[in-house]
C-alpha cells in the first residue's frame, strides 16, 4: 500500500505547485484531472495547469469516474497525484442533483481505493467551509457541505494533511 498526502488550502494558494513538487522523486507518475473545459475559463486554467505541469507525468481524464481511474493504473504507476477533489465533488453535483447520497458513496469509495492503491498518492482539495455560511443560495450550502464531508473522508485515511497558506505548508496530521 502507498502512503496518502491530502493537500487542501484556499484558492491560489499553491496546493497544486506542492503536490508537484512532492512528487518530484517519483519514477512513474500519473495526473488524474478532474476539471471539465465548460467554458472559456475553466478551459484556459486546465491549459495553465497542463502547461505547468512536469512532462514527466502521464494524465488521466477523470472529471467523474476518479475511482475506476484509479484501479485502472493498478502496479503501472509510483505515484498519483488527484487534482482536485473540489471539481470532482462539483462534477457529481451536477449528476446527482437532488441526493446527496450517491456523492458520499462515491467519496467512501474513493477513501477505500486510496487506501488500497499500490501507489502513493497525492490528493489536492479546496478548504472551502472557512468563510461565512451563504444564506441566499442552497446549492453553495450543499456544495460546501458536500466538500467539507469529502475532505474529511480522504482525511481520515491520510497519512499526511497539509493545509497552503500563501504558498507554505502548515502540516496539520
Amino acid at each position: 500500500m502507498g502512503t496518502i498526502t491530502l493537500i487542501t488550502g484556499g484558492a491560489r494558494s499553491g496546493k497544486s505547485m506542492l503536490a508537484l513538487k512532492l512528487a518530484l522523486p517519483y519514477q512513474r507518475k500519473f495526473f488524474v484531472a478532474t476539471g471539465e473545459a465548460l467554458d472559456d475559463e475553466m478551459t484556459a486554467r486546465i491549459e495553465f495547469h497542463r502547461t505547468t505541469r512536469p512532462q514527466d507525468f502521464q494524465t488521466v481524464e477523470a472529471p467523474v469516474n476518479v475511482v475506476a481511474a484509479l484501479e485502472k493504473l493498478g502496479k503501472s504507476a509510483d505515484l498519483v497525484v488527484l487534482d482536485c477533489l473540489t471539481l470532482w465533488v462539483s462534477n457529481l453535483m451536477q449528476r446527482h442533483v437532488s441526493d446527496d447520497g450517491p456523492v458520499l458513496e462515491e467519496a467512501d469509495q474513493l477513501a477505500s481505493a486510496l487506501m488500497n492503491a499500490p501507489f502513493a498518492c497525492i490528493v489536492v482539495t479546496d478548504e472551502v467551509g472557512s468563510g461565512i455560511v451563504p444564506t441566499d443560495h442552497a446549492e453553495s450550502r450543499r456544495f460546501r457541505d458536500l466538500l467539507g464531508w469529502t475532505n474529511q473522508k480522504i482525511a481520515t485515511v491520510a497519512d499526511q494533511v497539509l493545509l497552503m497558506v500563501a504558498g507554505y505548508p502548515l502540516k496539520v496530521k
